[in-house]
């Protein structure tokens, strides 16, 4: 029998030496990303399914933050079925699809229906080489050493996440961040080795039996992440929420029980530790992760706008040990394949 976490844990965390080609791969196409001049589009809308649709959501934040650019983000089933709620009409609009495998057939549809429309250009961003995706894009972004074997996407999350970032540090011309990148990895490479026996004894914790994770701003897509990683390979209870929306009814199911999770930013840091602050109050136990005052510090130096990188290593370790702690195997989560192809959908 094939050793539990086999691939998932290695994948994990070796993760940041694929971060190295995911700066390497904006860097080289980083003219032909000024020539597109994402500037002239009136929105730039980002896509994908599941992981990749939370990734989305993220990079829409980093890249209206860092470009001025009206970015937003749809699952890739949105803008295949219901693409009027998605794409304003006579507006230009560019389009950034987002696949691990370059085969997801939402996705794919969905890049397809929106060419045809002549609307504006495609992005692509995957770790799937020469795959179908991988070359409908004006620019496609593909990490090949970020591809995971593991059905959850952990390594493959990351290094796409960070190409998404690398992008919205050209669109927004901002060379001194970008040369910045590459200081990631190193301080990844500390965080999991730093914190990997941590991350196991909270994941082992049996007395827990619901997660929350909460953040905000550009961290509330990495927050849905996280919280996905729990469910997927643990089968645990777990929800992500903004900050202070957690307030607004999520909070009654708060008792000894609970683990919440926040992913602090320092703009915002006394507001929300406050919402932790009161949780802990009604009885949960709370975890923090951030720049620094946290219960995982990165002490990077580095802007947030290019950091949220680092809080992913830290919380797929807690979901891996979680999973294994009640005999589970996270290389192969319940119902679930690592690519969702779709005949009825054309």
């Amino acid at each position: 029998m094939m050793q539990p976490a086999k691939l998932t844990l290695p994948e994990i965390v070796t993760q940041p030496q694929a971060w190295t080609e995911s700066i390497r791969v904006v860097e080289k196409l980083q003219s032909k990303i000024a020539e597109f001049d994402l500037q002239n589009y009136d929105l730039l809308v980002f896509i994908g399914c599941g992981s990749t649709y939370y990734l989305s959501l993220s990079a829409a934040g980093v890249m209206q933050t860092l470009s001025g650019l009206n970015s937003r983000a749809a699952p890739s089933s949105e803008a295949l079925l219901s693409p009027k709620t998605i794409f304003p009409t006579g507006k230009r609009v560019a389009l950034c699809a987002i696949s691990r495998s370059g085969t997801t057939t939402e996705t794919l549809r969905a890049v397809e229906k929106f060419a045809s429309q002549d609307i504006g250009e495609v992005i692509v961003i995957t770790n799937g080489r020469d795959t179908p995706l991988s070359k409908m894009g004006k620019i496609n972004l593909v990490i090949p050493t970020g591809f995971d074997h593991s059905i959850a996407q952990t390594r493959s999350f990351s290094s796409m996440y960070l190409s998404a970032v690398g992008l919205a540090c050209v669109v927004g011309r901002h060379d001194s961040l970008f040369a910045l990148l590459k200081d990631l990895v190193p301080i990844g490479q500390k965080i999991i080795k730093e914190y990997e026996g941590q991350a196991k004894e909270l994941g082992e914790n049996r007395e827990i039996n619901k997660f929350f994770f909460l953040g905000s701003g550009i961290r509330y897509g990495l927050a849905c992440e996280a919280s996905l990683k729990l469910k997927e390979m643990s089968l645990s209870v777990s929800e992500p929420f903004h900050f202070l929306e957690f307030r607004h009814g999520p909070i009654s199911m708060v008792d000894s029980k609970t683990m919440v999770i926040g992913l602090l930013s320092e703009e915002n840091y006394f507001q929300e530790q406050a919402v932790l602050d009161e949780v802990k109050r009604l009885g949960a136990e709370t975890i923090t992760i951030g720049e620094q005052e946290a219960t995982f510090c990165f002490n990077s130096g580095l802007p947030e706008s290019i950091r949220g990188i680092l809080y992913l290593p830290v919380l797929q370790l807690i979901a891996v040990y979680r999973s294994l702690v009640f005999g589970l195997d996270p290389d192969k989560p319940r119902n679930l394949n690592a690519v969702v192809t779709l005949d009825h959908i054309k």
